[in-house]
């Protein structure tokens, strides 16, 4: 293989790596709107009598902080949208951004630095072919 075509290769690794960071950053974006609907929105319980719904306040805009207060539904709202569902799903952004920011940071600073070396070898070329 020459060199040109391992240099090519080696460049659309470099941005298959940078795609997959991509992805998981976008997933990981994902995750954190999701997690940022669960907060802000209120919502429907079911209170488990004859198909009976408790409405219930956003977690994060309720008075006391939580969204277990007021009405019959109380504890349906409790149980339908708890904290650590919703700390889990912030959780689990958590490490699918870190490995997301990881790759793409290493595929694009391999594409670049594949790039330098290919303009420094043109440069080389260039400047000995002025020498000779």
């Amino acid at each position: 293989m020459r060199s040109r075509d391992y240099d090519l290769d080696f460049r659309d690794r470099a941005g298959r790596t940078r795609t997959k960071g991509l992805v998981l950053l976008c997933l990981a974006a994902l995750l954190w709107v999701w997690t940022a609907v669960l907060l802000t929105m209120p919502y429907q319980a079911d209170t488990g009598r004859d198909g009976d719904t408790a409405s219930c306040g956003a977690r994060l805009f309720t008075e006391r902080g939580t969204a277990n207060t007021g009405g019959s539904g109380r504890e349906s709202c409790q149980k339908e949208r708890d904290w650590p569902k919703v700390l889990a799903v912030l959780g689990a952004s958590i490490p699918v951004s870190v490995v997301g920011g990881s790759l793409f940071t290493i595929g694009t600073v391999t594409r670049r630095m594949s790039a330098h070396g290919e303009a420094m070898r043109e440069l080389d070329k260039l400047a000995a072919g002025r020498e000779d």
